[in-house]
């Protein structure tokens, strides 16, 4: 995994902002988008005008920032910063998208995106009062998260579950 220098957990890669990651011949340029958690990064792949960018830039939406070091105002700042200042026509990967969506671009969210097009202070009121569900495995999956994967002991369990035909918890 690649996170950012802002992450205090354990990763394989930690990246500065505008590092550049080779893979084969392309060259992803590494931005920090911290807001949805500390580690948070896009990835801009500008020899095709596109970025990949987490949960922190979605269709249409944007990730939580209610657990996980989630702060409204990063994450406000960080796609207002360091997206929204991509060129418009760049497309936009996000993480997931709820509504089957796989692709938006940069001028469409700065357009449309019901929550980034508002205020500074408008956007947090609504992150703060979204009244999100405590998600299911949040208390398995961010111990994972901080850990880059699970650790032994949990693979474990996950097999011992498998082979007693035990739904996940």
């Amino acid at each position: 995994a690649v996170v950012s220098t802002q992450w205090w957990g354990s990763s394989g890669i930690n990246a500065e902002y505008g590092e550049k990651l080779k893979i084969g011949d392309l060259e992803l340029e590494a931005r920090s988008t911290p807001g949805h958690t500390d580690g948070c990064m896009t990835f801009v792949l500008h020899s095709h005008k596109l970025c990949f960018t987490g949960d922190a830039l979605m269709i249409r939406a944007c990730g939580r920032t209610d657990f996980q070091q989630g702060n409204p105002r990063n994450l406000y700042n960080s796609v207002h910063s360091r997206l929204f200042s991509l060129p418009e026509e760049y497309s936009v990967y996000p993480a997931h998208d709820y509504q089957g969506r796989t692709q938006s671009s940069i001028r469409e969210e700065k357009m449309y995106n019901p929550r980034l097009t508002k205020p500074m202070e408008e956007f947090v009121q609504i992150m703060e009062n979204l009244g999100l569900k405590y998600p299911g495995k949040i208390d398995v999956s961010v111990p994972w998260n901080m850990r880059c994967g699970p650790t032994e002991a949990d693979d474990k369990d996950i097999l011992a579950d498998i082979a007693a035909n035990k739904p996940p918890a």
